[in-house]
């Protein structure tokens, strides 16, 4: 029977690149192409498929916050992530919320074939710079970078609270809270507020 996949990209031109490469294959079978996160889980859901083939930067939401989502269905597909960033927070992020591989589209066509067919096979395909990524030893928990004000303030935004809302929950200005948020993003090393909450809440803060 042929592994069944989702493809998940928002450049529709990266989409149909890469279904119609691994269409030529008859173990593999595209069965859905979809390009937010929403999407992704409802096409799994649909179709039950056993890999789904998640890019990272997506324009509606990012796609770390699939991972969770994905893994959550049941039965839950094999998630690969095949991203352009291999950026030390996203591999171990995405590894830690349960993704089963990672390759970056510079792998090329082969590559990212036999990731879909180890995927599906319950291997763990990982790009050789992934692998020198975790070879090296892990910084320092960035969460003790904060000051405490500064780790409320992160606890808050995983709750998906405004600027106004956390000052009114912290008793301070909208100005102060601004100053933390832009203090939390530098010190965790991350791009903005959607990836600071989900950082929180990977961490359960």
């Amino acid at each position: 029977m042929a592994v069944s996949v989702v493809i998940v990209d928002d450049h529709p031109v990266v989409r149909e690149g890469l279904a119609g490469f691994l269409g030529l294959y008859d173990d593999v079978a595209v069965v859905a192409q979809v390009a937010t996160v929403d999407d992704a889980v409802a096409a799994s859901r649909a179709h039950v498929p056993d890999v789904v083939v998640l890019d990272l930067e997506l324009r509606e939401g990012h796609g770390l916050a699939a991972l969770p989502r994905l893994r959550a269905l049941d039965p839950a597909p094999a998630v690969l992530v095949l991203t352009s960033f291999l950026d030390e927070d996203y591999v171990r992020q995405a590894l830690r919320l349960g993704a089963n591989g990672y390759l970056v589209k510079s792998a090329g066509p082969d590559a990212i074939l036999a990731g879909v067919r180890e995927a599906a096979a319950g291997g763990r395909p990982l790009d050789p710079g992934v692998v020198d990524v975790l070879a090296a030893p892990a910084d320092p928990d960035p969460l003790d970078r904060l000051t405490p004000r500064e780790t409320e303030v992160l606890r808050l935004l995983g709750k998906g609270l405004s600027n106004r809302a956390i000052a009114a929950e912290l008793v301070v200005t909208e100005k102060t809270v601004k100053t933390h948020v832009g203090a939390v993003l530098a010190k965790l090393g991350v791009d903005g507020r959607t990836q600071a909450a989900l950082y929180a809440q990977e961490r359960s803060l």
